[in-house]
């Protein structure tokens, strides 16, 4: 594996590992499994907490996955028109900055599945959705403050398997959050748009 602590700072225009305060593996049109949450989605506390007693990495992840689908914090994007706005922000940058793939979003969190065009770069597709949509929600909302973490988690695709159950996992996190019956029947995710045509 590649030690991505050492490398020295990149430029805006490099791949490659580097850490905020996660790692993140930003590879030229690298198919990228993308998470935000909202701000108050998970206390960094209880995240700090599992990190220290996780014996793997996929224990770690399943316990945020759990976490999450409870439906912590003020779940904003319940909301129908802060759904809409988050739905729309990643389809109006598909075709443009990245292929979109799979999509979904739940009361506090959102998953995406995309492919990067070339010399578009992780940082920059976070920061074209998160910023546009944190600043239209707060209006909607009547609100300020910080609206997405900070900080996106994502996984690069490591091969066909992987893929597909990436695909699995996104368009079923409804119906294993108990929010619905079928992948097809919660309002925002690629899987309803695709039964619907």
């Amino acid at each position: 594996m590649t030690d991505y602590r050492f490398k020295p700072k990149r430029t805006r225009d490099e791949y490659g590992w580097y850490q905020r305060k996660l790692p993140h593996f930003d590879g030229p049109q690298q198919t990228q499994f993308l998470t935000f949450r909202l701000v108050d989605s998970m206390p960094q506390e209880l995240l700090d907490k599992w990190r220290g007693e996780a014996s793997s990495d996929a224990q770690f992840r399943k316990k945020i996955e759990k976490f999450l689908d409870s439906g912590h914090g003020e779940c904003w994007l319940r909301q129908e028109a802060i759904a809409i706005l988050v739905r729309d922000s990643l389809k109006f940058h598909d075709g443009k900055k990245y292929d979109l793939i799979s999509w979904i979003i739940m009361p506090n969190h959102a998953h995406v599945l995309l492919t990067p065009y070339e010399n578009v770069h992780l940082p920059e597709i976070g920061h074209s959705i998160k910023s546009y949509t944190a600043q239209k929600a707060n209006q909607l909302l009547e609100r300020s403050g910080q609206f997405w973490q900070h900080e996106t988690f994502d996984r690069y695709i490591r091969n066909r398997r992987h893929f597909v159950a990436v695909i699995k996992y996104i368009e079923r996190n409804p119906v294993k959050a108990g929010l619905c019956a079928e992948p097809e029947d919660w309002p925002f995710g690629s899987a309803r748009e695709r039964h619907l045509g």
